[in-house]
């Protein structure tokens, strides 16, 4: 991911980001996780695109060995700061989800909320950074781990944009990426944004290239997580994956 249009976009974001609806249910959230992740107590955790911590934090309070991974300083900070109120002690690291190495390997890992997974730069490949990040995180769990994800649904994408979004460079059918510009809450000029969406297909493919089985795929949307089937106008999916290989033994980015 290109760090600037990004990194630029969430570092303005960082001071409302918590004032989000889809930030309200995160105590009911790590209960979820949990159940799916089977970890054991004092188990280590990643979180890629972690934000402002509060899934990281949570887990830290439940026992957890937890690092927190973002390409935003202020988004960072903000998770420091709660961390620090929470009393919880949480390794943050900020960093490119396509570009990371980390010497320890974790009991398990979550990618959730287009945290990373998705947020394509300018000039990304839309197939090629996606599997990336999923190498990294792959390469970054201890065999048989199991990761948590939530990703935009091409599906509904696919049922809301038309001809004319296409033809005017909003969206393509293609790639399943959307363009847009989304005006920051600080001052700064409209940023330039792609987003990928997801069919659950090439999802399995792309997860089996990264070394990890799919295990689950259910509707995902912030705040109504459930162990159900794909609405196709719901705007996330949930994929609930286990590591099999390593990355360089299934395909690489």
């Amino acid at each position: 991911m290109e760090k600037s249009i990004w990194k630029a976009f969430f570092d303005a974001h960082a001071p409302v980001y918590d004032d989000n609806v889809f930030t309200k249910n995160t105590i009911p959230e790590v209960g979820f996780l949990l159940e799916e992740l089977s970890l054991q107590p004092g188990g280590a955790v990643l979180d890629v695109g972690c934000g402002t911590g509060r899934h990281a934090i949570e887990l830290a309070k439940r026992g957890y060995r937890v690092t927190g991974l973002d390409v935003s300083s202020e988004m960072l900070a903000r998770a420091r700061e709660a961390a620090r109120r929470a009393g919880v002690a949480v390794d943050w690291i900020q960093s490119d989800a396509g570009r990371f190495s980390l010497p320890g390997k974790y009991d398990a890992a979550v990618c959730l909320c287009e945290g990373a997974f998705g947020l394509l730069g300018q000039s990304d490949d839309p197939i090629g950074q996606p599997l990336s990040i999923l190498c990294n995180i792959s390469r970054s769990l201890m065999p048989q781990a199991k990761a948590v994800f939530t990703v935009l649904n091409a599906t509904a994408m696919l049922r809301r944009y038309t001809n004319e979004d296409v033809a005017e460079g909003r969206f393509n059918p293609m790639t399943m990426v959307e363009s847009s510009e989304y005006p920051p809450r600080e001052g700064l000029p409209p940023l330039p944004v792609r987003e990928r969406g997801f069919v659950p297909t090439e999802l399995i493919l792309l997860f089996r290239l990264a070394g990890m089985a799919v295990l689950n795929m259910w509707g995902g949307t912030a705040g109504n997580w459930g162990r159900r089937p794909l609405d196709l106008d719901e705007i996330e999916i949930m994929i609930v994956a286990r590591k099999t290989a390593e990355p360089s033994d299934a395909g690489d980015a």
